[in-house]
């Protein structure tokens, strides 16, 4: 499974009951098509770069799910069929939120064995050095 992110614009002129009701039902939709919730963050109200619909406002809602890819394409339809929703856009995250360890626990600082290891000094003496030209002793070539 994955992890995405799902950003819903929800119109302003829908009661606070009714958005949370929405947003709870996206999210037992993703649980039922095999993924899970990660984070769930309301943002709160804010205004739109742009009118949509003549709203000038929308509500904001961020979820972070893992579900498989099959289960978007659901999702997606599922928001845009929805009247209360102004935008939805939803997002693959490359990088998880927190490693976690094989043994499971969470990982708080790098070890110098996970890091990549660069070049030696030893290496380094292979490569050619590069010189900047400002340094460079030749004479510029002459302007006329």
């Amino acid at each position: 499974m994955r992890r995405y992110e799902l950003m819903l614009v929800i119109r302003p002129d829908v009661a606070d009951d009714k958005s949370q009701a929405l947003v709870d039902r996206t999210t037992r939709g993703i649980v039922a098509a095999g993924g899970q919730i990660v984070k769930v963050a309301p943002w709160g109200r804010r205004r739109l770069a742009y009118p949509i619909d003549r709203h000038r406002e929308g509500s904001y809602h961020i979820i972070l799910f893992e579900a498989p890819s099959d289960a978007i394409v659901e999702l997606e339809h599922t928001l845009l069929i929805t009247e209360e929703v102004l935008r939805h856009l939803v997002t693959r995250v490359d990088r998880p939120a927190r490693s976690a360890r094989p043994d499971g626990s969470e990982l708080d600082e790098l070890d110098a064995g996970d890091l990549p290891t660069g070049l030696d000094e030893e290496d380094g003496a292979d490569l050619p050095e590069f010189i900047d030209e400002s340094e460079s002793e030749a004479a510029p070539a002459a302007i006329d």
